[in-house]
């Protein structure tokens, strides 16, 4: 896997990652934009912004037009905001990489920002926003963001509030785009069938103005007062639970460390929760512990549907397996299992343009580093068991402890004695 880098005169950072053997090209961009971003007056602008790019531009003036640019070559097309960064993406066969570029390059340079248009899409994001409060399974995942950051950026969902919904204008929406939507702010990959030359392609397509950033990430306070359980009470017919904590940045030198301790725990069908929680216990259907990585923190948490008559007592369980991994460690086999699991599951991202693209997309981004798969898989060979159960025992501490539920009404006084 070979990676060429050029860096323009207006900032904007483009790649190339050579895959040998495949046919198949990833145009990924990535702007340093989304939740983090906005102060609570435009909480949401992010991501309606990246449904506005779809609308209609330059050569593609409406959403039609843009849709059957992609699908006349049938490429793959999305985009996604998270807190830090938002992406838009072609995947596509190389022989029509050209018209990915053009379709990617009308829409982030030219939308248009109709009012009409606009309107419009105001029901389909409050239809978005209902279809998530619908559906607990992702809406435990922000309620604790929510109870872990608190009042801050880092604490909001990205889909925002009714308010900027029903009234964001289309002059806010250059504004924004403006702040961050400039070369200094985005990176452009291009991963699979490409070349060193593919990259003056790329350049030719994407011409900026020579603008400059002048919206920056709003910082995390680390030392805001939070509450020991949010839960949000509605008729479920199994009740969701996340029980965790604030856990390490991505650049923390132990990040590894914590990857190899969710997996212990909770990242696959062998790993402690699933065994004891869901085989032998019976008490959920699906659980998994997992690590959520920002720049600056992050979040370790194990996330459970459970019986609607057994909500303590699978609360008990998980706080159960992290109070033995504090007390009684890791086996060896536990960390030579997991390191062999986390390796494998980067060998088969390198075979997905994608998930290629979007690695060093990000990595460039957001640290301005280049770290290919080799090197991160080392890092986890690394890790040693007595640093993992250091790291345990510094997260997992009862102190540290929160937990969010969306269900029915359950015993609070009795949740709290396990949680604390």
């Amino acid at each position: 896997m070979k990676i060429h880098h050029r860096k323009l005169a207006n900032g904007l950072r483009l790649q190339a990652v050579e895959m040998p053997g495949t046919n198949v090209v990833t145009t990924l961009i990535l702007a340093g934009a989304g939740s983090r971003y906005e102060d609570i007056s435009i909480a949401g602008i992010s991501h309606f912004l990246e449904h506005m790019f779809f609308k209609g531009a330059k050569k593609y003036p409406t959403p039609k037009s843009v849709a059957e640019a992609v699908d006349s070559f049938g490429g793959e097309f999305n985009a996604f905001t998270g807190k830090e960064y938002a992406g838009y993406f072609v995947k596509s066969g190389q022989e029509n990489l050209s018209k990915a570029l053009d379709v990617l390059s009308d829409m982030l340079l030219f939308s248009k920002f109709d009012s009409p248009e606009i309107d419009r899409e105001r029901g389909v994001i409050l239809e978005e926003m209902a279809m998530y409060l619908d559906a607990p399974m992702y809406q435990i995942s922000w309620d604790f963001e929510q109870l872990v950051f608190g009042d801050q950026p880092l604490g909001r969902d990205q889909i925002g509030t009714k308010e900027l919904i029903k009234s964001v204008t289309s002059e806010q929406f250059k504004q924004y785009k403006n702040e961050l939507y400039v070369p200094e702010n985005m990176v452009i990959t291009v991963a699979g069938a490409v070349n060193e030359k593919t990259l003056d392609e790329v350049e030719k397509f994407f011409q900026f103005n020579n603008q400059s950033q002048n919206r920056k990430s709003l910082p995390f306070d680390a030392n805001i007062t939070t509450e020991k359980f949010k839960i949000r009470i509605k008729k479920t017919e199994q009740y969701h639970v996340s029980l965790g904590v604030r856990a390490l940045a991505e650049t923390d030198e132990r990040f590894p460390a914590l990857k190899v301790l969710a997996t212990i725990l909770g990242g696959n069908m062998s790993a402690r929760m699933f065994q004891r929680i869901r085989e032998q216990k019976g008490l959920c259907y699906s659980i998994r512990t997992q690590v959520d990585e920002f720049t600056d923190t992050g979040l370790l948490t194990t996330r459970a549907g459970v019986k609607l008559d057994d909500v303590l007592r699978a609360v008990e369980a998980i706080r159960h397996e992290y109070d033995d991994i504090i007390e009684n460690g890791i086996t060896n086999e536990e960390l030579l299992k997991a390191q062999n699991y986390l390796c494998g599951k980067v060998d088969l991202k390198t075979e997905d343009t994608e998930e290629v693209a979007h690695h060093f997309g990000k990595d460039s981004l957001l640290y301005n580093i280049t770290e290919d798969f080799d090197s991160w898989k080392n890092k986890i060979r690394k890790v040693t068991k007595k640093e993992v159960e250091a790291l345990a025992k510094e997260l997992l501490a009862p102190q540290n402890l929160r937990f969010a539920g969306i269900g029915p009404k359950v015993d609070e006084e009795k949740l709290l004695k396990l949680i604390s």
